[in-house]
């Protein structure tokens, strides 16, 4: 509101201001979005939870895909432009409450992804070398938070793996499991990721899925890249490939599955080396149990059909199958911040189609969602453009029809965080973060080696002197 308690439309001296509580690709997206219109006025503060942006850029798209990873340098001209200041090492619900922040803004948008794994329901889930695949993916991208005791314990022993999922993260860490260590010295893994996998014992890898190849999620740049493995053969069963009527006209229908299917085809003859790591695909298998005494050696599958629905239904033929680590890749799911909704049943929130936040059936006046947490664990990085783009506009829109508007003067949030003992990492402090990876890298030989403490990113920031 104004002097007078009335709110104001935003004006060039006194902008719309936005939060954006994510700098992953969607919060990025959107803050383009916002800063490539002239309609309204605008100053964006992009918030993260970690000292670093990029979100599952950084952290997500595995280490030996460069060219994927290479998305970041786009994502990294959206940071410098100056109606965008980047506000990292912030957890909003301990740092700030959502109700604090949202003193300080006129709008919020909630691009935080969904972070969550979704869990098999089966006996013996919890057994020790039983993973999630967002333990491996944060662990081998070097996020802060990973669990490295945990996963590392499971891959000390991993000479099976079976990883359960046919989506692209599933296949990103079969890939990575199956790896030759060479391979894999010139990303940016942190060393200890690397010396991990070097000494890990495996010796086969599976790759289940609960349908068949036409129902699998994957694309077909990930999958080609299983074959492209210097030291590991890719192994299809051709009776998996056998396709229902149903099945078939989906192949027919949809280009993607009909080039997967293509691939698929091309490996069916593949026969296995002597020395090199078999890696093999398994579609129409649904686990049933994970079986093991004080730890993981096994999982119990069911062969499985595809009903007319295109739901798996099991044909009651089982099999076990020798593992000593299993990574589910079911799903993703988002989590709730303090004071914002989330759909228990989707991991989303609730929103109006194109982006304002339900509350009570409602559309929140000043609330908007993007990305992952807004529509579910589905698409590539660059879904997030048009997402981004849909949310924006519906921004715009309320901002032009006068349902947003600015409220006046209210304290700048860096100084409120930092006048509270919190450390907010700004743009200049991310430069001191990526100078200090880039140095750490070439001091081993490497572009970049991705530093995954905390407080070593922390300590980046502070050894550089203003």
């Amino acid at each position: 509101m104004v002097a007078d308690g009335s709110a104001a439309p935003p004006s060039a001296r006194r902008p719309l201001r936005v939060a954006i509580i994510g700098a992953g690709p969607a919060g990025i997206f959107a803050a383009d979005a916002l800063t490539r219109q002239d309609d309204v006025p605008v100053s964006i503060d992009l918030i993260d939870r970690l000292p670093t942006p990029f979100g599952l850029v950084r952290h997500g798209i595995a280490p030996d895909h460069p060219k994927m990873r290479a998305i970041r340098e786009t994502l990294h001209r959206s940071l410098d432009q100056p109606l965008v200041r980047f506000v990292g090492n912030v957890d909003i619900g301990v740092d700030l409450s959502l109700e604090e922040l949202r003193e300080h803004v006129d709008a919020v948008i909630y691009t935080y992804g969904a972070a969550l794994d979704r869990r098999l329901g089966i006996p013996g889930e919890e057994l020790p070398g039983s993973l999630a695949a967002t333990d491996v993916v944060a662990w081998y991208t070097g996020h802060p938070d990973a669990d490295r005791e945990r996963v590392e314990a499971a891959l000390a022993l991993a000479r099976s793996v079976v990883v359960i999922g046919v989506g692209n993260v599933a296949l990103d860490v079969a890939r990575v499991l199956a790896r030759e260590p060479s391979e894999l010295e010139s990303t940016d893994m942190p060393q200890h990721v690397l010396d991990v996998l070097a000494a890990a014992p495996v010796e086969q890898v599976t790759i289940l899925g609960r349908r068949g190849p036409a129902q699998a999620a994957f694309t077909t740049q990930e999958l080609r890249e299983l074959d492209e493995m210097t030291a590991a053969t890719v192994l299809v069963d051709p009776v998996d490939l056998e396709l229902d009527p149903a099945s078939e006209e989906r192949a027919a229908a949809d280009r993607v599955v009909g080039r997967n299917l293509g691939v698929l085809r091309g490996w069916a003859g593949h026969v296995l080396e002597a020395g090199r790591t078999p890696l093999r695909l398994r579609f129409f298998r649904r686990p049933v149990r994970l079986v093991g005494e004080g730890r993981v050696t096994g999982i119990e599958v069911e062969r499985t059909a595809v009903d007319g629905d295109g739901r798996a239904v099991g044909t009651g033929e089982l099999e076990l199958l020798p593992a000593d680590l299993v990574v589910r890749s079911v799903g993703y799911r988002g989590t709730p911040l303090p004071g914002l909704p989330v759909d228990e049943s989707s991991g989303t929130v609730p929103h109006d189609g194109v982006g304002r936040v339900q509350r009570d059936g409602r559309s929140s006046a000043g609330e908007y969602v993007a990305g992952w947490i807004k529509r579910g664990p589905s698409g590539v990085v660059g879904t997030n453009k048009h997402d981004a783009r849909e949310t924006v506009d519906a921004l715009l829109a309320d901002a032009a029809d006068g349902t947003l508007a600015v409220r006046g003067a209210v304290d700048d949030l860096v100084e409120t965080l930092q006048a509270r003992g919190a450390e907010p990492v700004l743009l200049e402090d991310w430069r001191a973060i990526d100078a200090a990876e880039v140095a750490l890298g070439a001091s081993r030989g490497r572009a970049r080696t991705t530093m995954h403490e905390r407080e070593a990113l922390l300590a980046a920031v502070r050894a550089v002197v203003r």
